[in-house]
């Protein structure tokens, strides 16, 4: 009977502030047919506020708590390569600071599902969540807040996945490798030498003596290309950059190949600098190449994570029309894997909620401990999902989006069923 009081007097403080904290506000006449709706929106407002504050702190605990301890595990597990390398405790602590994005991408959905049940179990314990919803609010409207939660999450793993954790792979990289002496210079490291570039799309070939991965330059490319009455050409180069938007041969000799003419290669044009339109190839597109050919000419495909962003898959698709079974299997599950990792967060939200929101009073452990087993089955899913769906055994889609359908679906029946 005590936390019942204590939860109707918390809770009616919440919905009704006291005097001083309201300001008198003048009711139009026309609303006054309406007083009773007028009335209940703004307490349910304060609701929201309520509950997102009550959730917000043990997130920010959890965040912080969890990078913690995965930095942590991380640093025992590296500290010999750290030695052997020669880097520092700076050099530690800014590879960590670069590399936060990437960790920060793996602990989002554990720690918010960690905080919605430790935030709902501190509800239900007081029996604030029976005071709400006898005040006339559903469930699902009191969830609101966390739904919104879920999707700014969506948001945040979505950036940090497509675009924060590749950058900050690339930066630790380099600073791993800062003192090791057998290690090529940084200049060195952004050149990536004897690369080809198929556009299988247009029938284009690149033959690049070396690549300027963040200048876009190219030393000595050769390109064979199809012209429109059947014929092809080759284009050689001393030198080619990126300028507004097209790339600038420097020093280019054309030869013309056309075997009802002549069997040997026929020069046709040589000037000192040179700009094809129809090149689209563009920086991102090689990029694509570069991260993904050496993955599918490896002996067995990696399906631990999808850790290529979905750009770059994309972009890989349109210039490779045509690709094995394999590889559409491959490129297809990666693809769908990272399109549906950042929706965990929303999954994560359906899950939480008949698990905290069910009557009775529990002790916190109990959603910890909750929250530790869901998220290793989950986890065990979507790793076996991924195997199966690169191995030919599901459908690539439902391979990637299979677990989120199944915790979803689960925890939105077992949420109506809450009572």
């Amino acid at each position: 009977m005590r936390g019942r009081v204590y939860a109707g007097a918390r809770f009616c403080r919440v919905l009704f502030p006291p005097a001083h904290h309201r300001r008198a506000r003048p009711v139009p006449a026309q609303a006054c047919g309406s007083r009773r709706t007028a009335f209940s929106l703004r307490p349910v407002r304060l609701l929201d506020r309520y509950l997102l504050r009550e959730l917000l702190i043990p997130l920010g605990y959890c965040l912080g708590g969890f990078l913690i301890f995965w930095i942590s595990s991380d640093l025992l597990r590296e500290v010999d390569d750290f030695k052997e390398r020669g880097l520092s405790v700076r050099d530690v602590a800014e590879y960590y600071l670069v590399m936060s994005p990437e960790f920060l991408a793996i602990v989002l959905p554990v720690a918010l599902l960690l905080a919605l049940l430790y935030a709902l179990t501190q509800h239900t314990r007081h029996h604030e969540l029976t005071a709400i919803r006898a005040a006339g609010v559903s469930l699902w409207r009191l969830s609101l807040p966390y739904f919104l939660v879920g999707l700014a999450g969506c948001a945040a793993l979505w950036f940090l996945n497509e675009h924060a954790a590749p950058a900050s792979a690339e930066r630790a990289d380099r600073i791993l490798n800062r003192h090791t002496a057998s290690a090529a210079p940084a200049a060195e490291r952004r050149w990536v030498r004897n690369l080809v570039f198929t556009n299988a799309r247009d029938q284009r070939t690149w033959q690049i003596g070396a690549y300027n991965v963040e200048t876009h330059e190219m030393m000595t490319p050769q390109v064979d290309y199809l012209l429109a009455d059947g014929s092809r050409r080759w284009l050689f180069a001393d030198r080619a950059v990126r300028t507004n938007g097209l790339w600038l041969f420097l020093g280019v000799r054309e030869f013309l190949e056309d075997a009802r003419i002549n069997p040997w290669l026929m020069p046709a044009r040589q000037t000192n600098a040179l700009i094809i339109p129809e090149f689209t190839e563009t920086p991102e597109q090689i990029r694509s190449e570069i991260n993904i050919s050496p993955e599918l000419h490896r002996p067995v495909l990696s399906t631990r994570k999808a850790d290529i962003p979905a750009g770059e898959i994309l972009d890989y698709l349109r210039l490779h029309p045509q690709v094995t079974e394999q590889e559409y299997r491959w490129l297809h599950t990666k693809l769908h894997g990272r399109l549906a990792a950042p929706w965990t967060c929303l999954v994560v939200v359906l899950i939480a909620l008949p698990f905290g929101a069910a009557p009775g009073r529990r002790n916190v452990f109990f959603g910890v401990a909750g929250s530790v087993f869901i998220c290793f089955v989950y986890f065990v899913l979507l790793q076996f999902g991924l195997a199966l769906g690169t191995g030919g055994h599901l459908p690539p889609w439902l391979a990637a989006w299979g677990p989120n359908l199944v915790f979803g679906i689960t925890g939105a029946w077992l949420t109506t069923r809450v009572r």
